[in-house]
């Protein structure tokens, strides 16, 4: 079977990176989270105290230290699964706090931020054969990948998710905080200047509100088939 470019969009906290890596486990290709990257980004920011008070990014002094950030993904041997590490250390818990998540989507809307992101998602993406989830993959990213899916699922369904997602991981979580903190995600995401959070033409719309995790994989493996006959 050919190897394609599977570009996985959609809204925050809708399983897209769950659904994405067991895809590309099941495919033997290979995952890039592209919404890692960008918190990844979020925690330099933060680690450097490059926002201010009222929660806006100080961006000339985050554009002028661009050169300092690397993201790469390394595989976790016990788990299979590519880690997130910024300038060479891992990061995958602390990209997850709400800290981190209630700062993102103004850190993600900049535009030289998401060039520096998009150009290493685009080096990643010349040989084919993998699975990359975010925001704009299907529309900036990679417009001519072979299947293009966009994601979604109600606000009260996706902030339940991440309120069980966190307590799993022994976090501190509040319901009413996160389904805020989604609500005020989406619109940021679909309202930003650079590359809004939106449907492309040619993808498939998934919403997963009532679909279990082993409905979603099946539906992708199909979808997969019938690009690749």
């Amino acid at each position: 079977m050919k190897k394609i470019v599977i570009a996985i969009d959609g809204h925050s906290s809708c399983g897209k990176s769950t659904m994405a890596k067991a895809l590309a486990r099941q495919l033997g290709y290979i995952y890039v989270d592209t919404g890692a990257m960008y918190r990844a980004v979020t925690l330099f920011a933060l680690q450097h105290q490059l926002f201010e008070t009222d929660g806006t990014v100080k961006a000339e002094a985050l554009k002028s230290m661009m050169p300092q950030v690397h993201v790469s993904f390394v595989m976790n041997e016990e788990t299979r699964l590519p880690e997130i590490c910024l300038n060479g250390v891992a990061v995958e818990r602390e990209i997850r706090t709400m800290e981190v998540s209630s700062h993102v989507s103004p850190i993600a809307a900049l535009p030289f931020v998401r060039e520096a992101m998009v150009a290493q998602q685009r080096e990643m993406g010349i040989q084919k054969g993998i699975v990359m989830d975010g925001r704009d993959i299907g529309t900036t990213v990679f417009p001519h990948a072979e299947l293009k899916v966009f994601v979604t699922a109600t606000a009260e369904t996706r902030a339940q998710r991440r309120f069980k997602e966190l307590q799993e991981k022994g976090m501190e979580a509040d319901y009413e905080t996160i389904l805020k903190n989604v609500q005020e995600r989406d619109y940021i995401d679909s309202h930003r200047e650079v590359s809004p959070l939106r449907q492309a033409e040619d993808a498939i719309l998934l919403d997963n509100s009532n679909m279990t995790i082993s409905q979603q994989q099946q539906w992708l493996l199909d979808q997969v088939q019938r690009v690749c006959r």
